[in-house]
């Protein structure tokens, strides 16, 4: 399979427990890729939780740190690539997503909640009505999210094992097909 996609990127994007980090995971296995979760690489270069960041230093500079990541690791190949959920938020990060092939990990608002509910790592849930502001941020971003090259809308029953295989059975249907030789 990795033949197929020639060594190029796989980009999760979802909202927030939409589960980009595990079914990645399992897709770089099924790949032998390399796996990268931007939200780690931003925790381990500036020393400090998401959460801290946050609040130290604001959404604003989480996000340029988040960009920044993101520039680097489209300078690699046979990764599969976790993204924080508001990385569809600024222009210059899709000029990165589309160096590779983008799967939208499109779970219900519902399910979500049921994820995150205990949670509290989340700095954009730390609100009076967590699941009115997943509602909102999806709304926002769906416009966005549906860019993807792929997407998979999430059930409820479905384990990140099975999200995974269906993001490999639908991988060739968005590869370019091989140019044809003439002799």
């Amino acid at each position: 399979m990795s033949s197929l996609l020639q060594g190029v990127n796989l980009y999760l994007i979802g909202m927030m427990g939409s589960g980009k980090t595990t079914v990645g995971r399992l897709l770089a296995k099924h790949l032998g890729y390399g796996f990268v979760d931007t939200d780690n690489v931003i925790v381990q270069a500036a020393g400090k939780s998401i959460n801290q960041l946050f609040a130290e230093s604001g959404e604003a500079a989480f996000r340029q740190l988040e960009s920044d990541v993101l520039a680097q690791v489209c300078a690699y190949t046979k990764l599969t690539i976790a993204t924080g959920g508001g990385i569809v938020l600024k222009r210059e990060n899709w000029s990165y997503l589309h160096h590779g092939l983008i799967v939208w990990l499109d779970v219900p608002v519902e399910l979500l909640y049921n994820r995150l509910a205990e949670d509290t790592t989340r700095p954009l849930l730390q609100d009076v009505d967590p699941k009115g502001k997943l509602r909102s941020l999806l709304e926002q971003r769906q416009p966005l999210y549906s860019q993807a090259d792929l997407q998979i809308t999430v059930r409820e029953s479905e384990t990140p094992e099975q999200i995974a295989t269906r993001v490999m059975e639908v991988i060739p249907s968005v590869l370019k097909t091989p140019v044809k030789h003439h002799n």
